[in-house]
């Protein structure tokens, strides 16, 4: 039940003003369930986390006096009565949400843009969001990422040397107009560059952020509509190996579609590459479709793989990730083959809350680690229509992502889990 501790609903109006109730609290939800979150697991809302309107979402509330939940339809405001409109928070890299925004659905609501909404209430004078820091790697601090000005004369000092080169013009789009922190990095030199190179893709997954159908909602960026030269990829990917501090170079971006589709431009970059440098770490981030070519690429030179799935279960992956071609079978081979050929294994599981945390999928979880020995689970918040995922994934309750952790932890207690890729040099080192 709610205590003192327990912030107190907010909404908005019809103008994107976010108010604090003065006496109903926060409600929170997993899964379809709704209920009042732990206080032990609230935090103040982190910087660089984002606040977004729910459109078409009637915000749920604990009524202290009558015990029991309540939709707030209505609420009034000085002499003026509004209808409100529920609110999220979108959290920075490196936090998982623990919990959704209570909500209930209007009959014609549109569907939301592809963010992962976390439930939000406000306390003391500040906003908090029920999440967890999962990985606190200093180089995916907001602060760092702040100085358009200067990313504005870095991406055009780039420019100018290489005029001709599609590669870094996408990604100069990406870090100058959709504020891509890893395409903000290539630009300063530092950290994690990404590295896009296919259109086209063999998975339609319900949250593509970079390809959806005209009657979703719009995709979060534009895909990459090229694909580059082994030139431009040098061009781009040399330079940043051989001189960026903890430097990694990563195919398979949310701006493009699967990177095994361009298996064979990956191996002859990859080759060249470490020809030339043996310094940084080149990374694939794929859907693991196609385990012979992930062999090929280990050969080549790869030093690091993240397979990304929603699920272990292969019905609820092939119901989000929708593969053309190819089985989940072959999604466990790659990672397999991968292990086997001895480069840094990893998979980005897409976790939310009431689904990821069910106890049959932390099972399967569970057997898919052992059977494949993987090195990291990155848990990344899924950026989805709640709605939309539930419809698809069905009803049900999780038991908390807090305790899907500590699982874990106590089976593999020589697993990584984080939110981030690593480089060479951190490989086997525990996130504290």
């Amino acid at each position: 039940m709610p205590n003192g501790k327990t912030p107190y609903l907010v909404f908005s109006d019809s103008s994107g003003r976010i108010f604090n109730h003065p006496s109903l609290k926060l409600a929170v939800k997993s899964g379809d369930r709704i209920f009042s979150p732990d206080p032990s697991e609230i935090l103040p809302l982190p910087k660089g986390s984002q606040l977004f309107t729910l459109p078409g979402r009637i915000p749920v509330g604990w009524d202290e006096d009558r015990e029991d939940f309540t939709l707030l339809e209505r609420v009034k405001l000085g002499e003026k009565e509004i209808k409100p409109i529920a609110v999220g928070a979108f959290l920075p890299p490196g936090y998982i949400r623990t919990h959704l925004p209570a909500t209930q659905m209007e009959t014609k609501a549109p569907m939301l843009p592809l963010w992962a909404y976390s439930a939000v209430g406000w306390r003391e004078g500040k906003f908090w969001v029920p999440a967890l820091l999962l990985d606190p790697n200093p180089h995916w601090n907001p602060r760092y990422f702040k100085n358009d000005q200067l990313l504005s004369r870095q991406v055009a000092s780039f420019l100018r040397r290489n005029p001709t080169n599609r590669l870094l013009k996408h990604l100069s789009k990406c870090a100058l107009e959709y504020h891509c922190f890893a395409a903000k990095n290539l630009f300063f030199r530092r950290w994690e560059s990404p590295l896009p190179t296919s259109p086209s893709c063999n998975a339609s997954c319900l949250g593509c952020i970079s390809l959806q159908p005209s009657e979703c909602c719009p995709a979060s960026m534009e895909r990459i509509t090229f694909v580059p030269t082994v030139s431009e990829i040098l061009e781009v990917a040399l330079p940043h190996l051989e001189k960026a501090e903890d430097a990694i170079v990563s195919f398979g971006q949310g701006c493009e579609g699967e990177p095994l589709l361009q298996s064979s431009l990956l191996e002859q970059s990859i080759r060249e590459l470490r020809k030339k440098t043996d310094r940084g770490t080149i990374h694939l981030n794929t859907n693991g479709s196609f385990p012979d070519r992930v062999r090929k690429l280990c050969k080549a030179g790869l030093d690091s793989i993240r397979v990304t799935l929603n699920s272990p279960n292969p019905k609820y992956y092939s119901l989000y990730h929708q593969p053309q071609g190819y089985t989940f079978r072959k999604v466990m081979d790659s990672l397999l083959i991968a292990k086997e050929k001895g480069i840094y294994t990893s998979i980005n599981l897409l976790v939310f809350p009431g689904v990821s945390d069910r106890e049959g999928e932390i099972e399967r979880l569970i057997k898919l680690i052992r059977k494949t020995e993987i090195d990291l689970v990155q848990m990344r918040n899924l950026n989805i229509d709640p709605d939309l995922y539930l419809k698809a994934m069905g009803g049900g309750e999780g038991i908390g992502i807090r305790r899907m952790i500590e699982i874990l932890k106590r089976e593999f207690p020589r697993l990584q889990l984080g939110y981030f890729n690593r480089t060479k040099e951190t490989f086997l080192k525990k996130q504290v």
